[in-house]
């Protein structure tokens, strides 16, 4: 049976709804400590820059990397379309002093409210997505001229998807397992994106432990400005 994108959707945000309760507490999910704390701090402050800035955190979850960004003093919007996760995003923003907000909103078609965006930003979301061309179309409209997308991605084990409602939608999501970069720079080159960066994300300290299989980031810019991201690693695939 062929589920509509919609449909498929609809099956994953509850599957990572049922997912928010201990999602946190998983070492490529949440900060376990004060070490992975200050790498993330130390990522995110290097390559959005110490400039405020507004930033789209799409698929946000439970707020990770929205609220890592409005404590480096930026301000940060997340849009997730699992419930559970966007109460546990918003609760956390409550009791923040931070510049950031949640809602509820589609990853592949992000609410255009707060829009143009100085970065859009997201991390292990892209396999998630039935569509992720048409998510990048979409960020790419988003951001402004010389604004940035940031995408935190790897190749994934997925033993416990077993007997979950991805073993019957797995074949219709694209990036299922995540792609070697290659893929993510074409498919964002396709939407418009230029100047791509890919950067190595294999220090455990992000991590808690050494991660086994590759993680990286992939940066394009939307032409025709200046990027709000300061440094920009050399391009090496991952």
């Amino acid at each position: 049976m062929t589920n509509s994108p919609q449909h498929i959707k609809s099956l994953v945000s509850q599957y990572w709804s049922e997912r928010a309760i201990d999602f946190d507490q998983g070492p490529t999910h949440g900060i376990l400590n004060e070490r992975q704390h200050q790498a993330w701090r130390g990522l995110l402050r290097e390559v959005v820059g110490s400039e405020p800035v507004k930033a789209l955190d799409v698929g946000c979850g439970t707020g990770f990397l929205a609220m890592l960004l409005g404590e480096l003093g930026h301000t940060a919007v997340g849009v997730d379309l699992a419930d559970d996760m966007l109460a546990k995003a918003q609760h956390k923003a409550a009791t923040s002093a931070f510049d950031v907000t949640f809602c509820r909103g589609d990853a592949e078609n992000p609410p255009r409210d707060g829009a143009p965006y100085d970065v859009i930003i997201e991390r292990h979301v892209i396999w998630t997505l039935p569509q992720p061309q048409l998510a990048m179309q979409a960020w790419h409209a988003l951001l402004k001229p010389g604004g940035r997308v940031i995408l935190i991605e790897g190749i994934f084990d997925m033993p416990s998807h077993t007997d979950t409602i991805y073993t019957d939608i797995r074949t219709q999501l694209p990036f299922y397992g995540g792609h070697p970069s290659e893929a993510l720079v074409a498919c964002l080159e396709s939407q418009g994106f230029v100047d791509m960066t890919v950067r190595p994300l294999m220090d455990a300290a992000l991590w808690v432990e050494a991660p086994q299989r590759p993680r990286f980031m992939v940066t394009g810019t939307r032409p025709g400005g200046t990027p709000a991201s300061i440094p920009i690693p050399s391009r090496s695939m991952s």
